[in-house]
């Protein structure tokens, strides 16, 4: 069993029979009340999110999950394939199961694949991606790292703040649990 003060963001815990991963977590302490937590869980089979409160004395039933090396291969509409690295297996998630994930999906990534009991429920993206910026505006003579920010669009179809110097065709890297630019690639 995990105390309130165990929990934090990314651990699954099973709550009414379903499995939820904690996707924020807050300590509440109210003036005379006793201290809550507040938290946002996704739904690990469904990929719904919900907020719940519970009193912090609550115990919460910690979940498995199982990691496996896997490679993604491709999508065909919602459906996204991975190749599991040892059996060469493959699997199959939705887009709801990823969720914003799917931003950072190249064809050949290597990333872990969540299981519990069995099912594949969802997968865990590396730190940082390398992908290649297709769309962006012009830098101007001068422009240095600290000049500023332009919107890019990258090769996976998301767009985020990149600096003055970055032009199509840079290969950069972009923190996937922020989608942050962290630095040129190459």
């Amino acid at each position: 069993m995990l105390d309130a003060g165990e929990l934090k963001k990314g651990i699954a815990i099973e709550l009414e029979g379903e499995v939820y991963q904690i996707t924020d977590y807050h300590h509440i302490k109210m003036g005379r009340g006793s201290a809550q937590v507040r938290l946002r869980l996704r739904d690990i089979h469904s990929g719904n999110t919900t907020e719940r409160s519970f009193q912090a004395n609550y115990k919460f039933t910690p979940a498995f999950l199982e990691r496996r090396s896997v490679q993604y291969l491709y999508n065909d509409g919602d459906l996204y394939y991975f190749m599991d690295n040892e059996s060469y297996e493959q699997s199959t998630l939705t887009a709801a199961q990823i969720g914003e994930g799917i931003n950072y999906l190249k064809e050949g990534l290597n990333l872990e694949i969540l299981t519990c009991k069995g099912e594949v429920v969802n997968i865990e993206l590396p730190v940082t991606v390398e992908l290649q910026v297709t769309e962006t505006g012009p830098g101007f003579k001068g422009d240095t790292a600290t000049g500023g920010n332009k919107p890019a669009k990258l090769e996976t179809g998301i767009t985020i703040q990149v600096p003055l110097f970055i032009t199509v065709g840079d290969i950069i890297k972009v923190d996937t649990r922020s989608g942050e630019y962290l630095e040129k690639a190459n």
